[in-house]
């Protein structure tokens, strides 16, 4: 079967950035800031097209991408069909069904993975995609936003831990090192799984899982490794290490304040410190990874690259310090700079790919 054209891969490209965009539109409306919006409910639109618009499309194209297939576009297809649902207003069912089959097509995806080549970070983004299923599923069903929010944490979380997970066995772990892995995957799904019928108590349990899932990052992850490395690699253990740090401070957060786990400023806490703090840093340190993967074009690191990710975790603590009344302003001015800095990472890394290709 031949292999789709360059050119499918950069429309995807360009409607995830947009559903970005957008995103971060609503993102901003939603912290007050005195923005044109379309109607009323325009600020809830920011989870979904960061999660499924966004993150959900460019990890189904980096697989499409990977494996070069055309059943494997449906997954971006069919998360880019969702979210224009969403922007037009449609019925949830128009809206969530398309999610869910992006979900259960990358869920396939690494089953099919799994069944090639047997290996325990193949199960773990099994389970990352079947959270993510579960969450779109959980969604179609009219539950609040806060019952959702838990599944796409553990979409992506799960997700980048089986790719972290992938990589370390260069390193060789012993059997108890990879049992500890299990425990922390396990906690979270039960947690996850608890959500369900009693919201509180699985946020706190996922909440133990995503700590010891950090602590077990910190401690054997390769990013210590390359820290000693000039250039790209030493970026990328910087950001890793510092997403770490940003996703144990979640896990502690879900533990301590599961009650919160509703609406609020505590709650905006609880959430960033994993969708900003972490997965972006995890964003910001494999970018000039993926997008070649995606792209075909080269995107040498810079060492202005450093400017996007000190932006996006100054404004982080500027907006966690503002959740918790420790800084006036500061949750609504760190949002500001949290947008400033991934659009700040677009630009710097448009830039490169141009000095790397025009040179």
């Amino acid at each position: 079967m031949n292999s789709p054209p360059l050119h499918i891969r950069f429309v995807f490209l360009a409607l995830a950035g947009l559903s970005l965009i957008i995103a971060l539109w609503s993102g901003l409306t939603r912290l007050e800031w005195e923005l044109p919006k379309p109607d009323a409910d325009f600020d809830s639109l920011h989870g979904p097209l960061m999660t499924i618009g966004f993150l959900g499309t460019l990890i189904g194209l980096e697989r499409a991408a990977a494996l070069n297939r055309w059943w494997v576009y449906g997954i971006p297809l069919f998360s880019v069909i969702s979210i224009g649902a969403l922007l037009v207003d449609a019925p949830l069912p128009v809206i969530a069904l398309p999610a869910i089959l992006a979900a259960l097509l990358l869920t396939l995806f690494f089953a099919a993975l799994y069944r090639r080549q047997p290996a325990e970070h193949f199960v773990v983004m099994t389970l990352s995609a079947a959270a993510l299923c579960i969450g779109n599923a959980v969604w179609f069903a009219e539950a609040p936003l806060s019952q959702v929010v838990p599944w796409w944490t553990g979409f992506l979380v799960l997700t980048i831990a089986g790719e972290r997970l992938e990589l370390s066995r260069l390193r060789r772990p012993p059997s108890f090192v990879r049992v500890q892995f299990r425990m922390t995957v396990a906690i979270v799904m039960v947690g996850l799984t608890i959500s369900i019928f009693s919201l509180f108590l699985g946020v706190r349990i996922a909440g133990a899982g995503l700590m010891a899932l950090a602590l077990w990052l910190l401690r054997y992850d390769l990013a210590w490794q390359n820290l000693g490395q000039p250039g790209l690699p030493r970026f990328m253990a910087r950001c890793l290490i510092v997403g770490y740090l940003w996703l144990a401070a979640g896990g502690v957060m879900w533990l301590a304040f599961a009650p919160f786990f509703a609406a609020g400023p505590v709650y905006d806490a609880m959430l960033h410190t994993i969708f900003v703090g972490f997965v972006f840093s995890m964003i910001f340190a494999h970018g000039p990874i993926i997008l070649p993967t995606i792209t075909g074009m080269k995107l040498p690191f810079q060492n202005l690259f450093y400017l996007h990710a000190a932006l996006l975790h100054a404004g982080l603590l500027l907006r966690i310090a503002g959740d918790f009344d420790l800084i006036a302003s500061g949750r609504k001015w760190g949002g500001a700079l949290n947008v400033l800095a991934i659009l700040l990472f677009i630009l710097n890394n448009i830039r490169a790919v141009k000095l790397a290709n025009h040179s």
